[in-house]
């Protein structure tokens, strides 16, 4: 099977960590996000969380279709910190809210 088809059939995970100085960052993983997470903390990548040692995991979801979980991480890391919480804490109607401001904003 080429390995384009076989990615898309295996599926993906977004998260979000929460890093020691307060900030979030929003990966994707084909790996569960605990281990992805648990990677993290050992220093495994170079990048925004290394210097930003311990991460926690306050956020994931699971996708079929890799092509939807890099969707759907790219639409995240746009959103604002608001945007992001309102997600982690899965009050839909906030999130509404906060992407009806913003795009009122832009008229």
């Amino acid at each position: 099977m080429p390995r384009s088809i076989h990615a898309e059939h295996e599926g993906a995970v977004v998260y979000i960590v929460r890093c020691a100085d307060g900030s979030y960052y929003t990966g994707r993983s084909m790996i569960s996000a605990e281990k992805r997470v648990s990677e993290h903390n050992l220093g495994v990548f170079e990048g925004y969380t290394k210097s930003r040692r311990p991460v926690t995991l306050i956020f994931s979801e699971r996708f079929d279709r890799i092509a939807d979980a890099i969707a759907f991480e790219r639409q995240v890391k746009g959103w604002s910190r608001a945007k992001k919480e309102a997600l982690i804490r899965g009050d839909w109607e906030a999130l509404r809210d906060l992407a009806h401001c913003r795009t009122k904003g832009n008229e």
